[in-house]
């Protein structure tokens, strides 16, 4: 079975490296991290991924794009972020990684959005 890929998208340097340090000792293999929406996008058209963490609040940018992208291409996401279910795009409905997190919350989330890119995978 080939390693799953997460896209982790997070533009506070410290917490991205956090993050892909947990991902990574787990066995999985991080894209990115990308810190903006555009190197997201970017990300997301040349290495698709399994699943996805995404920030919601990008230094002031919105991450609705990406969001966007990762649901047409029904790639399972979770927010991890600070700020409450109101700061997120209302259309992208999602988990949530709060914001402090720890390992086993992280890797709790990721497997879980893992699966579900499993179960969608064998329903097609």
């Amino acid at each position: 079975m080939a390693a799953q890929r997460l896209l982790v998208v997070e533009d506070e340097l410290l917490v991205a490296l956090d993050i892909e340090t947990i991902l990574t000792d787990a066995g999985l293999i991080v894209i990115g991290p990308a810190s903006s929406a555009a190197e997201a996008l970017e990300l997301l058209a040349s290495t698709p991924p399994d699943a996805a963490l995404i920030d919601a609040n990008l230094s002031g940018e919105t991450i609705d794009a990406v969001a966007q992208s990762l649901s047409d291409r029904r790639i399972p996401f979770a927010y991890v972020t600070g700020y409450g279910r109101e700061s997120l795009p209302a259309k992208h409905p999602a988990p949530i990684v709060s914001k402090p997190f720890d390992a086993d919350q992280l890797l709790a989330a990721a497997r879980r959005l893992l699966a579900l890119n499993g179960e969608a995978d064998s329903a097609a």
